[in-house]
This record gives C-alpha cells, sequence and structure tokens, in this order.
C-alpha cells in the first residue's frame, strides 16, 4: 500500500504562483510515475502533469510552459510549481502514484485562482 499526502492549496490571485508538494509513504515500489491530476468544478479529472522515477517529464499541452514538475527519490516527494494561474486553472489537485500493478490516488488539494 502506498499512502500520498498532498499539501500547498489554497487562494491565489490571478498571476500568481503556487507551489504543490506530494508526498508518499508506504512500499514505495519501482519503477513508478508520479504525476499531479485536477477536476475543475463540473469537470472530469484530467492529467496536468506526470514524471517517472527516472525523471522523464509529460505535461498536458493546455499548461505546458507554466507548470514544472519534479521529484525527490530520496525523500518520496514531488512538487508541482504552477505560475501565471489563470481562473481556469481552480480546480482539486490529486496526487497519482502509478506503477505496472497498483494506482494509488490522494485526497487532493483544493486551489482556487480569483482576485
Amino acid at each position: 500500500q502506498v499512502q500520498l499526502k498532498e499539501s500547498g492549496g489554497g487562494l491565489v490571485q490571478p498571476g500568481g504562483s503556487l507551489r504543490l508538494s506530494c508526498e508518499a509513504s508506504g512500499f514505495i515500489f519501482d519503477p513508478n510515475t508520479m504525476g499531479w491530476y485536477r477536476q475543475p468544478p463540473g469537470k472530469q479529472r484530467e492529467l496536468v502533469a506526470s514524471i517517472t522515477s527516472d525523471g522523464v517529464t509529460n505535461y498536458a499541452s493546455s499548461v505546458k510552459g507554466r507548470l514544472t514538475i519534479s521529484r525527490d527519490n530520496a525523500k518520496n516527494t514531488m512538487s508541482l510549481q504552477i505560475d501565471s494561474l489563470k481562473p481556469e486553472d481552480t480546480a482539486v489537485y490529486v496526487c497519482n502514484f502509478n506503477t505496472p500493478y497498483s494506482n494509488y490516488w490522494g485526497q487532493g488539494t483544493q486551489v482556487t485562482v480569483s482576485s
């Protein structure tokens, strides 16, 4: 089992920045992919960024250029830096941990972009 704990959400003004963190604990199987998904109000959950245990990153085209994903394998943590925030970035951001054999989700953290 893997437990995921997100932090760093909150209320941010348009144009601002935010850094989300996710800490994984438990049985950390390698190789794995950690990712951030988001679910805007009334919409489906979508992948925004992911990073493999080898450091290969993937970004959704809609957010490319404004997001930076990183991880520290020694600490089993992953971070997502979001810059130039827009109101449409408002969503619950959820951490995901995926291996060839299992898939885990965090509880999510709310990000609200509003003036």
